[in-house]
C-alpha cells in the first residue's frame, strides 16, 4: 500500500505446530496521542505498544505523537506472545514515512524487542520459518534464532541483533550479514547396549519386533527384573529420524522453548513422565493449548513406568492419539491440533505387592490392580511380554557376552522397517484395517488355526488386527514373503496381560 499513514507488515502466530500468517495494518492520523490496538490481543501483546515505543526512541528514530490504530488480522484469531514486536515497530516506521512500503511487501518479521531496541530470541520460530518459505517471502529473526531457524534448507533468512540494524538493512545503508551455519555433527550411538541386561532373551527378541514394526509393548514381571533398563534401550533400536520427522520433532521443540541440539537433532525423543503426571501434562492442554508429553514423544518413545500407578482416567487419554496420531485440545476460544505418533513402551508389576508368587496379594486385589487398565487402552498395546524373574545363579556367575546387541538389533530393524515401506509405504503398526486383507492375508490353515485360539483366549476385534500386524512384522524380520502359523503362534504368545486378566477374574 502506498497511502500515507498506512502500513502493512506480515509477521506469524504460533497455534499448535502451525504458524498461520497475521497481518498488521497501521494507521496513523491526526488527533491526541493515542495508540489503539484491535485484532483479539491478550496482555503480552497488548504490553507491545510499551516496549515498541521505547525501543524506536531508544535507536533516535522518530515515533509519531498522533492517533497510531493497529490491527492484528484475522481478527477472529486470538494473538499470543511478544513476537509481533519488530512487525508492529516496522509497521510504525512505515506509516510514519521513516522506511518505504515496498520493504514489508515480501518480508515476515519475528521478534520480541528489548525497550533498548535489542531483538530477543521467541519460541516458536521453526514453524514460522517452514511457513514463510512455503509463502516464498524472506524471514528476519533474532539472530540468537537464527541457528535454529537455519535447520530448514533454502530458507530466505537474515537476522539481527538489533532493531536500528534491521532499519539500516532495510534503508540499504547498511546490508545485514550472511549467517554462517553450524556443521550437523553425526549422531552418536548411545552407550547403553542390550549386552548389559542378563538374560531376558525373549523380552529382548519383542523389543526387536516393536521396534521393527512400530508396535506398542507392555513388559509386564516382578521387581528388579530389567524392564526400565530394557525399555530405555530401545531407544538405540531405532534409526535416525529423516530429515521430515527431524523437523516435525524439532518443530515440537521450538514451540515449548526446548530449542534444538545440533549434534543430536535426528535422535529421537525419549519421554518417561512420572505416574503422578496429570492428565493434562500428558496429553496437553492450558488457557493457551500447549503440547503434552504425547507430543513431545513425537516419532519416539513414550515410556510409562509402573502403568496400574498412573490414574485410569490418565491412561484412557491415551486411547485417541494412539490410534489416529495425533490428539485435538479445545477450548472456548479454538482448538488447536498437535502432533502425538509416539510408540509406547510402559512396565508394570503383575501384582500391587510387586510379584505373583510372594503370597501377599489375593486373587481379588491382583485382579482388581490389572483392572486399572482398560481393556480398550489393553487392546491398544500390541505386544504384552512377561519378564520373569532371573535365577540367582544367572546374576552371580561371570557375566557372558551373548544374544543380540543393540547395533545387531538395529540391523534387523533397518532391515524389516525397509521391506515394509517398499510393500505398503508405512510400518506394519500403521496400517489401515482395510488394509490387512492385502498385506497380511492368511492362508486357509493359518486363518483356522488363528480363529479357534482367537476363540478360545476370548480375544477382541481389535487384539485380533494387532495380532495379525505383529506377526507380519515377525515375517518380515525372518523376511518371510508369508504369514505362516509359528508367526502367528509367537504373536498370540504376546498377549500375556490380557490371558493374566482373564484368569484372575475367573478366580
Amino acid at each position: 500500500m502506498t497511502n500515507k499513514g498506512y502500513a502493512r507488515v506480515y509477521t506469524r502466530s504460533i497455534v499448535g505446530v502451525d504458524s498461520p500468517l497475521v497481518t498488521i495494518e497501521v494507521h496513523i492520523s491526526g488527533g491526541l496521542p493515542a495508540l489503539t490496538m484491535v485484532g483479539l490481543p491478550e496482555a503480552s501483546v497488548r504490553e507491545a505498544k510499551e516496549r515498541v515505543r521505547s525501543a524506536i526512541l531508544n535507536c533516535e528514530l522518530e515515533f509519531p505523537a498522533k492517533r497510531i490504530t493497529i490491527h492484528l488480522g484475522p481478527s477472529d484469531l486470538p494473538k499470543a506472545g511478544a513476537h509481533f514486536d519488530l512487525a508492529i515497530a516496522i509497521g510504525i516506521l512505515i506509516a510514519s514515512g521513516q522506511l518505504p512500503a515496498s520493504v514489508a511487501e515480501h518480508r515476515e518479521f519475528i521478534s520480541e524487542l528489548s525497550l533498548a531496541g535489542e531483538l530477543r530470541p521467541v519460541p516458536g520460530i521453526l514453524p514460522c520459518v517452514l511457513a514463510a518459505q512455503e509463502a516464498k517471502r524472506q524471514l528476519i529473526c533474532c539472530r540468537a534464532n537464527h541457528p535454529e531457524a537455519s535447520l530448514v534448507k533454502h530458507a530466505d533468512i537474515l537476522s539481527a541483533e538489533h532493531l536500528l540494524k534491521v532499519y539500516l538493512h532495510l534503508t540499504n545503508k547498511h546490508p545485514l550479514p550472511d549467517y554462517e551455519p553450524q556443521t550437523i555433527q553425526d549422531e552418536t550411538i548411545p552407550n547403553e547396549d542390550l549386552h548389559d541386561i542378563v538374560g531376558q532373551h525373549a523380552a529382548k527378541r519383542a523389543l526387536v519386533i516393536a521396534a521393527a514394526g512400530k508396535h506398542n509393548i507392555l513388559l509386564c514381571g516382578p521387581p528388579g527384573t530389567g524392564k526400565s533398563m530394557l525399555a530405555k534401550r530401545m531407544i538405540s533400536m531405532l534409526p535416525p529420524l529423516d530429515d521430515q520427522q527431524a523437523l516435525s520433532v524439532a518443530a515440537v521443540r521450538s514451540i515449548t522453548g526446548e530449542g534444538v541440539s545440533w549434534s543430536h537433532w535426528r535422535q529421537r525423543p525419549f519421554r518417561s513422565p512420572h505416574h503422578t503426571a496429570s492428565a493434562a501434562s500428558l496429553a496437553g492442554g492450558g488457557s493457551t493449548p500447549k503440547p503434552g508429553e504425547v507430543t513431545l514423544a513425537h516419532h519416539g518413545i513414550l515410556f510409562l513406568d509402573e502403568l496400574p500407578e498412573f490414574g485410569r482416567p490418565v491412561l484412557d487419554c491415551l486411547r485417541e492419539p494412539m490410534e489416529t496420531r495425533h490428539i485435538w485440545i479445545a477450548r472456548s476460544n479454538q482448538k488447536v491440533k498437535f502432533p502425538a505418533n509416539f510408540q509406547l513402551v510402559a512396565a508394570m508389576n503383575p501384582s500391587p505387592t510387586g510379584s505373583l508368587t510372594d503370597g501377599r496379594s489375593s486373587p481379588q486385589r491382583i485382579s482388581q490392580y490389572l483392572s486399572r487398565i482398560s481393556g480398550p487402552l489393553l487392546d491398544r498395546i500390541d505386544l504384552q511380554v512377561d519378564v520373569p524373574a532371573m535365577p540367582i545363579s544367572a546374576l552371580t556367575q561371570p557375566r557372558k557376552v551373548e544374544g543380540l546387541s543393540s547395533n545387531d538389533a538395529i540391523k534387523l530393524v533397518v532391515q524389516a522397517q525397509a521391506i515394509q515401506r517398499k510393500r505398503q509405504n508405512c510400518l506394519n503398526a500403521e496400517l489401515s484395517v482395510n488394509k490387512l486383507d492385502t498385506f497380511c492375508a492368511l492362508g486357509d490353515g493359518e486363518r483356522q488355526f488363528l480363529e479357534r485360539t482367537l476363540t478360545q483366549l476370548q480375544l477382541s476385534a481389535r487384539s485380533y488386527h494387532r495380532v495379525l500386524k505383529v506377526a507380519r512384522t515377525i515375517a518380515d524380520i525372518e523376511t518371510s514373503e508369508n504369514i505362516e502359523q509359528q508367526h502367528l503362534s509367537e504373536a498370540l504368545s504376546y498377549r500375556t496381560v490380557e490371558r493374566m486378566m482373564q484368569y484372575y477374574a475367573n478366580h
